[in-house]
């Protein structure tokens, strides 16, 4: 039987068992298992290197002292426990000894059985079940044999794909020709010694990419250093229990062998002041989970421009000010609605583009998550730039290059049975170019395009300038009267003169008729100048290099015109406010 349909076999003998209730259950039961039985292996090994070795196990609970199938007198394998002692054995004492006994502090891998058991838990009822489920495992996962330990990744893989379909876990997956590709565009080197960060790890695809990556520049020059330097230079932050479970023994099996730098807590649960220069990375490669909310206690301290509670806009924020380096490169999965969101996300977008050189949006097209998600990604490249000491604002975007990923011929979408695949990447790899002369080379195509960002900014910025100038002017010239009645106000404190009382309260009264259209009029300046400046941050551009496609959908056309009935009022309402900022000025010239 090959570990695929042993796998299969497994999550059928659970499905028997009264205390495993869905998928996520048994992929969580399955698991901390395979983790145990992995690790005892990965044990032998590092045994056979050292033989000062310590297990940071209770020798009791190592899986060859009560799981393991150990061979009787007659040289048939049998299992140590018996099927009516198993599940009050785990429960009671293999559990609370994983969860209690283990001492975070005194190593390394102390802290990783420490952080992969606290939140772990065996739901299976059944001894005799567990039993089997255990006999699989011996007969199936042998870790020395280089064979399996290769077909393991395919195994990992079908997990990570039941995962998928397992409710909202399915959030962690992401496919792996898109973790390749930002991998390999984001190029981390392992020459220089370039650390690379995912702060939403997941099941820990982009750190395997990573992992692969660093290990392809291995050659036979390569030190013994250079080998162990790939393990120090991953990091990852995983906030839920089973995805960090999945991730921690995906890192064993890719051979990782103190998976200690993935760590189980909330990225975005961290103070903003907590982060420091020393938490700051060379790359970071990450997929965000996006559309969801904090609660309130998370994030109250960022900064009050940047307070929001939708993750990946808080995620965002993080990597722009907090992880990277400067120099750092980024590649991150964002769907569309940040490109084309307002409000916070105009202000996160401004920051990107300001604090960073956002030099490539790769489009993907519906589908690449689907039937998960129907929602359309994009996948973002940027370069964080260095400091300017002179208190101007400079933005280091001046081109964005867009790229529209197309469907392979004959495609209409992804599905789980045709997934995107790496090798479609291939035109936008040659298409790419250098970063460091500037991506010169690039030229404009069917999917490619660029954006003139910095002239966009420039005119929008002369355009809005004026109505903010006098905006400005407006709140002052309001903010005088109003400090005049304030002081007004104050000097009656103690009067008992009625008349006096009565003579000023109608000069107050006055001054502050005489702000109220002030401020309305600067409020209009405003926005007006707002509404010609901040549009230059919708990023959701459409291929303008594309022949439009006729559309004969009366569905699809009434969608167009109900866009086109939006616009046409858009435009009327943003005259008629210019008009009336207009005309206020006017009359209070006048009146001057």
């Amino acid at each position: 039987m090959n570990l695929s349909s042993t796998i299969k076999s497994i999550q059928d003998i659970m499905r028997k068992d009264d205390g495993v209730d869905g998928d996520a259950q048994r992929i969580g039961q399955l698991t901390w298992m395979l983790f145990l039985k992995v690790f005892d292996q990965r044990e032998e090994e590092w045994e056979d290197d050292n033989a000062d070795y310590e297990s940071p196990l209770p020798e009791r609970f190592r899986w060859r002292n009560w799981a393991k199938y150990l061979p009787d007198a007659e040289g048939k394998k049998k299992p140590q426990i018996a099927g009516s002692e198993l599940i009050p054995f785990v429960n009671n004492e293999l559990f609370p000894a994983l969860k209690e006994q283990i001492d975070a502090g005194k190593s390394p891998q102390h802290q990783v059985i420490k952080q992969v058991f606290e939140d772990a838990n065996n739901y299976m009822k059944s001894g005799p079940l567990m039993l089997s489920v255990i006999e699989k495992l011996e007969e199936a996962i042998n870790f020395h044999d280089f064979t399996t330990r290769a077909s393991l990744g395919d195994v990992y893989e079908q997990i990570l794909n039941d995962l998928r379909g397992a409710g909202n876990a399915g959030e962690f997956y992401t496919p792996r020709a898109i973790t390749n590709f930002m991998v390999d565009r984001v190029n981390p080197r392992l020459d220089k010694r370039e650390t690379v960060l995912d702060p939403a790890c997941g099941t820990g695809g982009f750190l395997t990419a990573t992992i692969d990556h660093l290990r392809n520049q291995l050659s036979k020059k390569s030190s013994a250093e250079d080998k162990r330097a790939i393990e120090d230079l991953i990091w990852g932050i995983e906030k839920k229990q089973l995805p960090h479970l999945l991730c921690t023994t995906n890192m064993l099996l890719h051979g990782i062998d103190v998976p200690s730098q993935i760590e189980h807590k909330n990225t975005l649960g961290v103070g903003w002041n907590e982060w420091s220069s020393t938490n700051k990375v060379d790359c970071l490669v990450t997929n965000p989970p996006f559309g969801g909310y904090e609660d309130d206690t998370v994030g109250g301290d960022y900064p009050a421009d940047l307070r929001t509670r939708e993750t990946a806009d808080m995620f965002m924020a993080l990597i722009i000010k907090k992880l990277l380096k400067e120099n750092g490169r980024a590649a991150v999965v964002l769907p569309d609605g940040f490109l084309f969101g307002e409000g916070i996300k105009n202000t996160l977008k401004k920051l990107l583009l300001r604090d960073c050189k956002l030099h490539t949006i790769v489009r993907l097209p519906k589908g690449v998550f689907a039937p998960y998600t129907t929602i359309k990604t994009n996948l973002l490249f940027f370069t964080k730039g260095t400091m300017v000491a002179d208190g101007s604002e400079h933005f280091h975007t001046d081109t964005i290059w867009f790229y529209e990923h197309p469907y392979p011929l004959g495609y209409k979408s992804y599905s789980k049975t045709k997934p995107i695949r790496f090798e479609e990447f291939k035109p936008e790899q040659e298409w790419w170019g250098s970063e460091a002369n500037d991506f010169v080379d690039r030229e404009e195509n069917d999917f490619a395009w660029k954006v003139d960002f910095k002239t966009k900014r420039e005119h929008a910025e002369m355009a809005a300038t004026p109505h903010w100038q006098r905006a400005e002017q407006l709140n002052n010239e309001a903010a005088v009267l109003e400090n005049e009645a304030r002081d007004m106000r104050n000097s009656l404190v103690g009067s008992t003169d009625a008349d006096h009382r009565e003579k000023v309260e109608a000069q107050i009264a006055a001054l502050r008729e005489k702000a109220e259209p002030l401020r309305l009029q600067a409020r209009d300046a405003q926005t007006t100048g707002d509404r010609l400046y901040w549009p230059i941050y919708n990023l959701d551009l459409t291929n303008p290099n594309a022949p439009e496609e006729e559309a004969h959908d009366p569905d699809v056309l009434l969608e167009k015109y109900k866009i086109l009935l939006g616009q046409i009022e858009e435009t009327e309402n943003q005259l008629k406010s210019e008009l009336a900022a207009s005309l206020a000025h006017h009359f209070v010239d006048e009146v001057a």
